[in-house]
């Protein structure tokens, strides 16, 4: 039996991967893999696809300098930029999002967290849509405290968004302005308050492979619930704008050793879909079982009847 047969066995009899073992699979085909990564997808998830929605509920001028970012007010991106939407236009996108199917929504802001204003402003909006509209919250809205947190929760949210970017030891060359320990307090904070988490990552800000199996591990320590992964797409004006893209294969694979190394979490494709073939359609074969769907922050996503109609050709249902 091949080592890849070995460690999908053991996998599925509960065996937690190692570094050096994740490490060795990338030796492997990408084919290969993704065959694999599936099969324990289906062992652990089931055919169930999980779909959630965003809107950019604040946009622009950022105080941090994430350098793949276009909201970011450390470059010039010609991004639109507006104060915190409306209450009105938030119930009105989530009952547009839930009556196509999506299973959950979230509002994302701008910012490196959400000030008290817009905190009070968002929990209102979160609680008029849990009373109006039939579909999962979530919420985006950075490095918060778990006094906001908790405010989040009792208004509705069950799930708190927010991505490490990249391996620890990579996040220096992509961020100055915070600090990887200032993210994975907040991812500590939700789950103190009670809130499922959903963190993940950009693949394509230069990182090595062995940074992306260092990624999956912190997100397993962490034992997030969803692991959203995105794919670089360089916004002009920003310092990676010139960064030569990477390619599908690579997305390929290192999405299939998400799932080895988090056997049993949502492993979500999120931005840069537009970047794959079909919307990224090889994916959901390869150990990928849940999508962002509709418009994305800055970037356009799949029509949502079109990835609803993919999905349950692929055999997955949703709901």
């Amino acid at each position: 039996m091949s080592f890849l047969n070995q460690i999908t066995k053991v996998i599925k009899e509960g065996y937690n991967i190692t570094k050096e073992e994740a490490i060795k699979l990338l030796d492997y085909k990408t084919e290969e893999l993704m065959k694999s990564a599936n099969e324990i997808r289906e062992h652990f998830c089931g055919n169930h696809f999980d779909f959630c929605s965003i809107i950019n509920g604040k946009s622009g001028k950022c105080s941090e300098d994430c350098k793949y970012c276009a909201q970011s007010a450390h470059y010039h991106t010609n991004v639109e930029t507006y104060s915190l939407l409306s209450e009105e236009e938030f119930v009105r996108d989530a009952d547009h999002n839930a009556e196509q199917g999506v299973n959950k929504y979230s509002i994302v802001t701008s910012g490196k967290q959400l000030g008290s204003g817009d905190i009070e402003a968002v929990c209102k909006a979160y609680e008029t849509i849990k009373g109006r509209v039939k579909i999962k919250l979530c919420a985006s809205h950075g490095l918060l405290g778990e006094e906001a947190l908790s405010a989040l929760k009792s208004a509705g949210v069950l799930r708190y968004h927010n991505n490490l970017e990249t391996s620890r030891s990579f996040f220096p060359n992509i961020c100055t302005t915070h600090s990887y320990d200032e993210k994975v307090e907040t991812i500590k904070a939700a789950k103190r308050v009670g809130l499922e988490v959903c963190s993940g990552g950009i693949l394509g800000l230069g990182e090595s492979a062995e940074d992306r199996v260092d990624l999956a591990f912190e997100l397993k320590e962490l034992g997030v619930d969803s692991i959203p992964l995105n794919m670089l797409s360089p916004i002009q004006g920003t310092p990676l704008e010139h960064i030569s893209k990477i390619t599908e294969d690579e997305f390929l694979k290192a999405a299939a050793l998400f799932r080895f190394i988090n056997p049993t979490k949502y492993i979500r494709l999120a931005g840069g879909r537009n970047l794959l073939s079909g919307y990224g359609k090889s994916a959901f074969t390869g150990g990928v079982n849940a999508a962002i769907t509709g418009d994305l922050l800055t970037t356009c996503g799949n029509k949502i009847a079109d990835d609803m109609q993919m999905i349950k050709e692929l055999g997955y249902t949703v709901g």
